[in-house]
């Protein structure tokens, strides 16, 4: 970082003069998040990621696992930041607090303590990251080559919180950084086998709380969303005094319940004063397996953060979502400037913006990094290379490269000695600028495209370039080691433009108007169909191919960030990614009698129709629907004979409620009707205005096998008018009012969560 990184602020005439500023006072001025602030405390307390018995720690946030929704406006969602975790329950802590009164260690020198173990160590830090090479191999050496009991291992994030808070007195962990970005740790990918629980449950993934929907990158984003909320940032400081700070140790420490044994703090026990080889051996192996106690870098009580709802830098903070100045919080505001605020003298091929202006270049050029002064163009008759000036226009110098590589297409800086560039040759070529040759020479080919290369875009932050190209895919290359490392497959057609999030890491690639969306590990995780719907005014649904492509960068857990796609026919659109309840047409059946022998569809239609009434569909009504069709066509093959009365099997849904009656029949050919409580007009899915129709294709036929679903079916979805939620749509007759939606429907009943694209 450019600016100091002191924990506080000096007081000296010199530094007055030269505006040194603090680690702490720019997070109290709300500069830098909490999570960067959190980091610069470990590492100035002498914590490393390079270090396991010394690993950064951070505090648990939340104490609500069980809830459908966070919500991050209730006190009772979060942990208590002023208490250790050995004291957030009161039976715990007079447990705790009863050993430390009556500490009586006949023949020791040690002093009483609360805690016998610590809340950060190599053997923690290695189970919570047991999952995730090379900490699986740590973790095996620390546990003499085999893996752990089951009933042991860390399996489930709320069963974690109940031991560290609650249940067990040998437990007072806190968390690791990796709890606020990285979901990879919380998936089992490389298939350890890591035993069965007593119960006989199968350890694999980590279980996560519902309001995760089953996600890892879901329960990534929302925990980090909890750290920087405002209550976390009110009440952190408290924590810091905790852990960094004057209640570390001493009388303070011992008021707050947070003294921990003698042999975890820093400078109490000196290892080269120890004659007896035998105890030296085991107070290193003690302060080895047991964890270390930061640094003290606080002598007095930390400030609080100031929520202004602005930094000083014109960054926003937590709570100031309200009176946001973010684009992507005011969409419905946005208009267009009155004047162009460039003019350039060709079609535009690149923007940057900046704290001060906006750049923009014309096709064939791109600006070099640094203070955007500068550009490099192709596209010449000679092949050559021309680094101009973006004031003036002119060109610095000319260079013409000492290996032909065919005709450029397109051309990426990630800094401003690296040059990346593509075209007819389907060679990714790296180029290294020589200032004082003024030269640019071949470093390293890429190859791997069979087609001419359209588009590319690299990343500084996460090492990585990606090219596209007309041979329909996309390229995901590192940039330490200039190597391959994934295909990007499946594109309709010539990949047309590429981006990478550097605060994320998700890529996107585009082909024709359709919209891709991957990870920084190239799995894909959602895509759409940008081609307007024929209704609307003006619309040409083919006509319409994505020619750019953006995304906003700002505070990574904010659900609304967007992505950006500029078209064919003029029209610039954001897509945001959010979550929809999506029906399981694929849950399994049981074939047992002809009792169950119901298809797919029928069930699948069942659930659309409880979607659209907005009620909930508990899992014994669907059962119950589900005998009553069975039984309606087993019927059928003896009578053709009308019920009458609702079946004793359907009284479980008398929930179920309407305005109009309707037969169930316009849904599911040959059944029963529904009773008149149950009854539902017809659900037709109506194409969706920010995609183009999709045609359906039954999931099996009456002669084929289940099979199973790879990949969850799209659905139309468009958002509502506070953008809170997403909704689907399909035709409701003029004289029909819906009723108002009822308790959210869990996994298990029908649904199961997505992750769309949503316009």
């Amino acid at each position: 970082q450019g600016r100091s990184a002191n924990v506080e602020q000096a007081t000296g005439l010199f530094s007055s003069l030269i505006g040194e500023t603090s680690v702490t006072q720019r997070w109290v001025r709300g500069e830098i998040s909490n999570f960067q602030y959190l980091m610069s405390l470990n590492t100035l307390a002498g914590r490393s990621y390079n270090d396991l018995m010394q690993y950064p720690v951070f505090p648990w946030i939340l104490a609500d696992y069980d809830s459908e929704e966070l919500d991050l406006t209730n006190p009772k969602t979060f942990r208590d930041l002023s208490k250790p975790m050995g004291a957030q329950t009161s039976q715990r802590l007079d447990q705790f607090k009863k050993r430390f009164r009556d500490w009586d260690d006949a023949g020791t020198d040690s002093p009483p303590y609360h805690y016998g173990t610590h809340y950060s160590s190599a053997m923690i830090v290695s189970s919570y990251l047991v999952r995730t090479e090379p900490f699986t191999q740590h973790f095996l050496h620390l546990q003499g080559g085999h893996f752990d009991l089951a009933d042991r291992m860390f399996h489930s994030i709320g069963e974690a919180w109940e031991s560290s808070s609650k249940n067990n007195m040998a437990d007072v962990r806190e968390l690791i950084p990796e709890f606020f970005y990285l979901p990879d740790f919380l998936t089992n990918r490389n298939n350890f086998d890591l035993g069965m629980k007593q119960s006989g449950e199968q350890l694999n993934d980590i279980l996560l709380p519902p309001w995760a929907k089953n996600d890892p990158k879901e329960f990534i984003r929302v925990h980090r969303e909890a750290l920087e909320s405002d209550y976390v940032s009110t009440n952190l400081h408290k924590w810091i005094d905790l852990i960094f700070g004057f209640r570390q140790q001493g009388d303070a420490a011992a008021e707050v319940a947070n003294v921990y044994h003698h042999l975890f703090y820093e400078g109490n026990v000196d290892i080269f004063s120890i004659d007896d080889p035998l105890q030296r051996n085991a107070t290193i192996g003690f302060i080895n397996n047991f964890g270390q106690i930061p640094k003290q870098l606080f002598k007095k009580a930390h400030p609080a953060k100031k929520l202004s709802g602005k930094g000083t830098n014109g960054v926003e903070v937590s709570g100031a979502a309200i009176n946001s100045k973010i684009f992507f919080h005011n969409l419905t505001n946005l208009r267009p400037s009155m004047a162009p605020v460039k003019e350039l003298k060709g079609p535009v091929g690149e923007i940057q913006p900046s704290e001060r202006m906006i750049y923009a270049v014309e096709q064939n050029k791109v600006l070099v990094p640094g203070n955007s002064n500068r550009y490099l163009a192709w596209g010449f008759a000679d092949q050559s290379f021309r680094l101009g000036t973006y004031d003036t226009d002119k060109a610095v110098f000319i260079c013409e490269p000492n290996y032909l590589v065919g005709e450029v297409l397109t051309c990426v800086c990630p800094n401003p000695k690296l040059v990346l560039t593509a075209g007819t040759s389907s060679v990714v070529c790296v180029w290294i600028y020589h200032k004082k040759l003024k030269q640019l020479h071949l470093k390293h080919s890429l190859y791997g495209h069979t087609d001419a290369v359209t588009c590319l875009a690299a990343s500084p932050s996460w090492g990585i370039a990606v090219s596209g190209s007309r041979d329909q895919t996309a390229i995901i290359w590192d940039l330490s080691r200039f190597t391959y490392i994934k295909n990007l497959p499946g594109h309709v057609g010539p990949v047309a433009a590429v981006n990478i999030n550097e605060l994320t890491g998700d890529i996107v690639s585009c082909a024709g108007s359709m919209l891709y969306l991957w990870d920084v590990n190239g799995t894909p995780i959602a895509s759409i169909n940008t081609a307007p719907s024929p209704k609307e005014k003006g619309a040409i649904a083919d006509a319409s191919q994505i020619l750019c492509v953006a995304q906003s960068q700002f505070n990574e857990w904010d659900r609304q960030n967007v992505i950006l796609t500029g078209s064919s026919d003029g029209v610039v659109r954001m897509w945001s990614l959010d979550y929809v309840e999506v029906a399981v047409d694929g849950e399994p059946v049981q074939h047992n009698t002809p009792e169950h022998e119901v298809s797919l569809s029928e069930i699948s239609s069942i659930t659309r129709l409880a979607k659209k009434m907005s009620v909930s569909l508990s899992g014994d009504c669907l059962s119950s629907l589900r005998d009553a069709v069975a039984r309606q066509k087993t019927q059928s093959l003896h009578s053709e004979a009308s019920v009458d009365e609702p079946s004793s099997d359907t009284e479980d849904c008398e929930d179920l409620e309407t305005d109009g009656p309707s037969q169930m029949d316009d849904l599911i050919g040959g059944c029963s009707p529904l009773p008149e409580n149950c009854t539902s007009p017809s659900l037709d899915i109506e194409p969706s205005v920010m995609g183009s129709p999709r045609r359906f294709t039954p999931l099996t036929s009456p002669t084929s096998p289940l099979k199973t679903i790879t990949e969850p079916p799209e659905i139309c979805v468009t958002a509502t008018a506070d953008d809170s939620f997403v909704v689907i749509n399909s035709p409701v007759e003029e004289a029909m009012e819906v009723s108002s939606p009822g308790p959210a429907m869990r996994p298990g009943d029908g649904y199961t969560w997505s992750r769309q694209l949503v316009f």
